[in-house]
């Protein structure tokens, strides 16, 4: 967290679009009927996008 928090907003904002596409990704893949090789990926994913949301909500951004 205190990586993220590191991060400028701009770094910030493009990190969360990097991961919202790799969990639109993995959730095409899987729903495609094909297997993640780490199951708990996803979960990892959802995971770092709620921190830089909530990093961004503590500096007073809308997200």
């Amino acid at each position: 967290m205190q990586e993220i928090r590191e991060m400028s907003k701009e770094e910030k904002l493009k990190k969360l679009t990097e991961l919202e596409n790799e969990l639109l990704r993995l959730r095409t893949l899987v729903r495609s009927g094909g297997a993640l090789e780490n199951p708990g990926q996803i979960r990892a994913v959802r995971k770092d996008i709620a921190r830089i949301k909530l990093a961004l909500r503590e500096e007073g951004y809308k997200v």
